[in-house]
C-alpha cells in the first residue's frame, strides 16, 4: 500500500513520502469524439464519471487501466488534449527498458524501475508486443571514470538488477566489436520497445474493461459544481466540473492528473500549489546512417554525471532497426517545442519568473554551455561519440527527432528527481490527486507506478 498523503497546509499538501528518488497505430478518433472502444467494451457516459484521469500518456493510461481492473463497477474516463494518445513524452523517448541500476538504493525510484521492467517484459509477452532484450554497456573511457563505474555497479547490485557484471576491454569487444573502453558494466536485462505501442495497448485494455477516452479535450477549468439548471443530482453526485477550451465539460467525483509537461499548470487550475514548476528540457537525437548501423549492436552508455538526472549522450538501437545517438539536454523555449526555434512567450516567462531556472543556470553554467554547444555543432557531439566508437564521423550521422522532458524544478534551482504527488484540501482538493513529477524511467516503471497510484487513489478516496 502506498503511503497516505500528508497534509502540509496551504492550498495543496505535497507527499514525496517514499517517492525517492511506435509502432504508431493508424487508428484514432474523429475530432471531438471518444477514442474508439475496443471489442467488448461498454460505453461509459461522456458527461459524468466516478473518476477522471487527465492526461493520455503512458502513466495516465497505465493508471486508468489499473484503476478499472481493480474497480470494474466504476465509470472511469481519460481526458487527452491532443487528437491522439501518447504523442508527447511517451511518443518522443528513446524506447529503452531500463534495468534500475542508476537510482539510489532502497528508493522507490529504484524499486519501481526494477519491478516495472519485469512487468513490461511480462506484459509485452502476454500481448505479443515486440521488444528486444539487447542489453546495455555502461562504458568508462577515462581512468577517472572507473571509480564512479565501480560505485554504479555496486549500486546496481544493491538494487537487485539482474545479471550485472563488470567486464574488461576484451569482453567489451566481444559484446560491441567497434566500442573501445577501459572497463564497462554489462547490463544484459536492458531492452528496447516502442512505448507508444505499449501505451496504446494500455488504452485498449482500459476501454475493453469499460473505460472511456475523450480526446481533443484540453482542460481549461477545474471547479466545484454549482446546482444544475435542471435541478438534477449531478452537482451532488458528481461535484467536480472539468471544462475544456471549447466550453465542453465533464463531471466527476474524483480526479487524478497525469499531465506531464503541464502538471504544474493543471495543479494550479484546481487551486493547488503550482510548485515544483515544470522546466522543459529538449533532447536532440542524431541518427546513424543505415550503412553504418553495423557499428552498434546494443545500448552503449557513458558513465553518468551524478550531479544531473540526464544519462548523457548514448547509442540506442530502435525497434525499426535504426540507431539513435543522444540525447543532449538543452532548455526548450516551448513546452512541446521539438524544434530548436519553437518558441512560446508564456512558457519562457514562466520558466524565468516562476521557477528556479536562473539559480540552476548559475550553479551549472559550464554544463549548460557545453550542452548548447553540442546541440549547435554536430562535430562536438561526434567528438564525444568517438570516445566510444572511433570509427564514427560527421558524414555518418544526420539530425534526427527530439523529445522534451518535463523536469520539475524547485525555487532553489534544484532538479526534482523524486516522484511527487499533490493532494488538495477542502471540498474540491480532497477529491484530487496530482501526479506532479514522474521522471525517467517513468515509461519503464509505468505498470509499477500505476499500481502505486491505484493504491493511493483507493486509500485517499475510499473507493
Amino acid at each position: 500500500m502506498a503511503p497516505a498523503l500528508r497534509y502540509l497546509g496551504g492550498a495543496c499538501a505535497r507527499a514525496r513520502g517514499g517517492f525517492s528518488g511506435a509502432l504508431a497505430w493508424g487508428w484514432g478518433p474523429a475530432p471531438g469524439a471518444p477514442w474508439p472502444l475496443g471489442r467488448g467494451g461498454r460505453r461509459a457516459s461522456t458527461s459524468s464519471f466516478d473518476v477522471v484521469i487527465v492526461g493520455g500518456g503512458i502513466v495516465g493510461l497505465a493508471s486508468a487501466r489499473a484503476l478499472i481492473l481493480r474497480h470494474p463497477a466504476l465509470s472511469i474516463g481519460v481526458l487527452e488534449k491532443e487528437k491522439d494518445l501518447a504523442v508527447h513524452q511517451t511518443g518522443h523517448n528513446s524506447g529503452v527498458i531500463h534495468s534500475g541500476i542508476y537510482y539510489k538504493p532502497e528508493s522507490l525510484k529504484a524499486r519501481l524501475c526494477v519491478q516495472g521492467a519485469a512487468l513490461i517484459y511480462e506484459y509485452c509477452n502476454q500481448k505479443g508486443i515486440s521488444y528486444k532484450q539487447c542489453g546495455k554497456l555502461i562504458v568508462a573511457v577515462e581512468q577517472e571514470e572507473i571509480p564512479r563505474l565501480q560505485a554504479l555497479y555496486e549500486r546496481g547490485l544493491q538494487n537487485g538488477v539482474r545479471g550485472l557484471r563488470l567486464i574488461q576491454p576484451e569482453d567489451i569487444k566481444k559484446k560491441e566489436p567497434y566500442c573501445r573502453g577501459l572497463m564497462a558494466i554489462d547490463c544484459p536485462y536492458t531492452g528496447i520497445v516502442d512505448y507508444r505501442q505499449v501505451a496504446l495497448s494500455f488504452a485498449q485494455d482500459f476501454q475493453e474493461a469499460g473505460g472511456s477516452v475523450l480526446t481533443n479535450f484540453e482542460v481549461k477549468e477545474i471547479e466545484t459544481a454549482k446546482e444544475s439548471p435542471s435541478r438534477s443530482k449531478d452537482g451532488v453526485t458528481y461535484p467536480i466540473v472539468i471544462r475544456n477550451t471549447k466550453g465542453e465539460e465533464v463531471r466527476c467525483q474524483y480526479v487524478v492528473t497525469c499531465a506531464g509537461l503541464y502538471s504544474d499548470r493543471i495543479s494550479e487550475l484546481s487551486g493547488c500549489n503550482p510548485d515544483p514548476r515544470i522546466v522543459p528540457f529538449r533532447g536532440d537525437y542524431l541518427v546513424l546512417k543505415p550503412e553504418k548501423r553495423y557499428l552498434v549492436k546494443g545500448n552503449i552508455y557513458p558513465v553518468p554525471d551524478s550531479r544531473f538526472p540526464f544519462l548523457g549522450v548514448h547509442f540506442t538501437p530502435r525497434m525499426d532497426g535504426s540507431i539513435w545517438l543522444g540525447p543532449n539536454a538543452v532548455l526548450a523555449l516551448k513546452r512541446e517545442g521539438y524544434r530548436p526555434f519553437d518558441f512560446s512567450a508564456r512558457d519562457v516567462m514562466d520558466v524565468i519568473i516562476k521557477s528556479g531556472l536562473i539559480k540552476l543556470v548559475f550553479q551549472n553554467f559550464s554544463y549548460g554551455v557545453n550542452e548548447m554547444y553540442k546541440a549547435l555543432f554536430l562535430s562536438a557531439t561526434v567528438k564525444h561519440l568517438q570516445k566510444f566508437i572511433p570509427e564514427i564521423t560527421v558524414s555518418d550521422i544526420r539530425r534526427g527527432p527530439a523529445g522534451v522532458r518535463a523536469q520539475a524544478l524547485d525555487r532553489a534551482g534544484n532538479l526534482v528527481e523524486d516522484f511527487v504527488f499533490d493532494g488538495g484540501v477542502g471540498d474540491m482538493g480532497n477529491r484530487i490527486l496530482h501526479v506532479r513529477n514522474a521522471p525517467s524511467p517513468a515509461a519503464t516503471s509505468s505498470l509499477a507506478i500505476s499500481g502505486m497510484i491505484a493504491d493511493e487513489v483507493q486509500q485517499r478516496f475510499n473507493l
